[in-house]
């Protein structure tokens, strides 16, 4: 049995997977027809006494976390007056906490802001006023940068794991709870086309965006990777002398990639629940201590960017922990270099590779490859997946042949509701209910779908979005600095590295322009590469800078 057909018979007409019609934001589209209606329907059908997280010694089941996130959604309504569709914001390490707050928000209805933990003092406030949000859970390195915010900024802040005091009221959530030793989920009449989550995302240009995502649009994604999943497994298993065909351990996830990243929050939390899939979480990540836990748990998944399977791929071949119970290792966030995908065939006795392409805007799904269609197409990012539309088009909105390369645009279930309070944007980026995703890809004849360049400018640093806009800007506020330009260069590790080019006409220590930088962007926006220039940079002949030239200069001055 082959993927296709594997496909068609778990998604027929009565299979757990069958698809029909499903009434979305922007009408009628495909869609898978069971499953749970909403993420609460989500933890409450699928509550045992089984492992559900680990964090250090910490051990919680489905049952256990379960309750104590009720007990959280009865504080956030009876003490805070937090109310279906009102924004609460996440910013911290991956604790436990983070998941326990993440559940009793979205089940009571209110909106999820998963914010990221990296951003500066000025763009966690940015993020707060622009979300509107009422209030937030914050860790010990959160709460130091919320004490730098602005003092009229109405929020209520809820300390986890953290005993510092700042300059606004701040209450610990162990010590809310004490109040409430037991209590039942509020009763909150809640519906798939709800909005739940709010993700912000780095574009090119401006502020990052609020990615507004509905109850319906997660679970698709969360279903598509379970159909995924199962599909695979079939096809699998019907061929006898697979080496991957055994599963000896229960499953296991470790999660060592933030939970603000769809591919941390939907590919390994949230698909942890329908598989009773035990989650590992890291304080941060490690590739030593990783192997450690994938040892020591008998982790049978790894999912992160290809920064972090290679560090595991490499540690697996240095070190001799036993990480056999791995079953898969891949994940997206950025593209995979070939060798790469060989790398960890060759370094893990049983995993399959896999990878996937999606956005923060498509709930992390769009296309999904693994095994050995993985390794014989190894620059492909996959074929789309049932419930998901992909088409390229050319510069006239017309879609092109397969093999003509265009801008690549998908619609779906999985789809976001839109930009939040960024209408302008919405009319923009949507045609009809495609969604220009601004990446220039090209479709195969046979269905897989390869990314070739982005419309946008826009690094992809291990996962992270950086805006080259951003760190531009941050250039530009330099007394010394005349123009910039800022770019993605190949990284082995990261997939792509942050560089620039600058015009300057009086000198710059590049470690005293690293420290002025310091005070403007996250540490991973801080250029690693900087060109310098005493002259105008070179300009196309509309009197842009050429960004193009100067990359590819940079790219084979730096043999990179």
């Amino acid at each position: 049995m082959n993927i296709d057909e594997a496909r068609a018979v778990i998604s027929a007409a009565g299979q757990p997977y069958e698809m029909g019609t499903v009434e979305c934001i922007r009408g009628s589209v495909p869609g898978f027809v069971n499953g749970p209606q909403t993420l609460r329907d989500l933890y409450e059908q699928n509550l045992s006494d089984d492992t559900f997280l680990v964090y250090e010694e910490e051990r919680l089941s489905f049952t256990e976390a379960y309750a104590k996130a009720s007990r959280i959604a009865h504080v956030l309504r009876h003490r805070f007056d937090i109310q279906k569709g009102d924004r609460v914001a996440i910013s911290m390490r991956n604790y436990p906490e983070w998941i326990l707050a993440f559940k009793a928000i979205t089940a009571i209805g209110a909106i999820a802001v998963g914010m990221n933990s990296l951003w500066l003092p000025d763009e966690m406030e940015y993020g707060l006023t622009d979300s509107g949000a009422k209030l937030i859970f914050a860790d010990e390195e959160r709460l130091e940068r919320l004490s730098q915010l602005s003092g009229n900024l109405a929020l209520h802040v809820i300390s986890v794991r953290a005993t510092r005091q700042i300059n606004r009221p701040v209450f610990q959530l162990e010590t809310l709870l004490q109040d409430v030793p037991t209590a039942s989920m509020p009763d909150v009449e809640i519906v798939a086309n709800d909005p739940a989550l709010i993700l912000y995302t780095s574009g090119s240009t401006g502020r990052p965006k609020g990615v507004l995502s509905s109850q319906r649009n997660i679970l698709t994604a969360i279903i598509s990777w379970e159909f995924a999943a199962v599909a695979q497994a079939m096809t699998i298993q019907s061929q006898k002398d697979s080496p991957h065909s055994d599963a000896p351990h229960p499953p296991a996830a470790l999660l060592g990639v933030p939970l603000f990243h769809v591919l941390g929050m939907h590919v390994v939390f949230l698909s942890s629940y329908r598989s009773k899939r035990k989650l590992v979480s890291m304080y941060k990540w490690d590739p030593a201590h990783a192997a450690e836990l994938i040892e020591s748990e008998r982790i049978t998944t790894f999912s992160g960017p290809p920064a972090m399977t290679g560090d595991l791929a490499r540690e697996a071949l240095r070190t001799n922990s036993d990480l056999s119970s791995l079953l898969a290792v891949g994940g997206g966030g950025a593209s995979r270099a070939p060798e790469q995908v060989k790398q960890i065939d060759d370094s893990f006795s049983k995993a399959a590779p896999n990878t996937g392409w999606g956005m923060t805007e498509t709930n992390a799904i769009g296309t999904s490859i693994n095994g050995h269609e993985y390794l014989e197409h190894a620059m492909s990012a996959g074929r789309a997946l049932p419930c998901i539309q992909l088409r390229v088009v050319n510069d006239s909105g017309a879609p092109v042949p397969a093999g003509e390369r265009g801008e690549l645009q998908i619609r779906g279930p999985q789809m976001f509701i839109g930009y939040w309070n960024r209408p302008e944007v919405d009319a923009e980026v949507f045609d009809g209910d495609w969604f220009r995703t601004g990446d220039v890809s090209y479709i195969d004849k046979d269905g897989f779908m390869y990314i070739v360049d982005r419309i946008k400018d826009l690094i992809i640093r291990g996962g992270e979005n950086i805006g080259c806009g951003t760190v531009e800007a941050a250039l530009m506020s330099h007394p010394l600095i005349i123009e910039a330009i800022a770019y993605a260069v190949p990284d082995d590790r990261l997939g792509e590295e942050v560089a620039a080019t600058i015009y300057i006409e009086s000198p710059i220590e590049e470690e005293d322009l690293r420290t002025y930088l310091s005070g403007h962007l996250s540490r991973f926006e801080i250029p690693r590469y900087i060109r310098m220039s005493p002259v105008p940079l070179p300009r196309t002949d509309s009197g842009k800078i050429f960004r193009r030239q100067i990359r590819d200069t940079a790219v084979s001055e730096l043999q990179l």
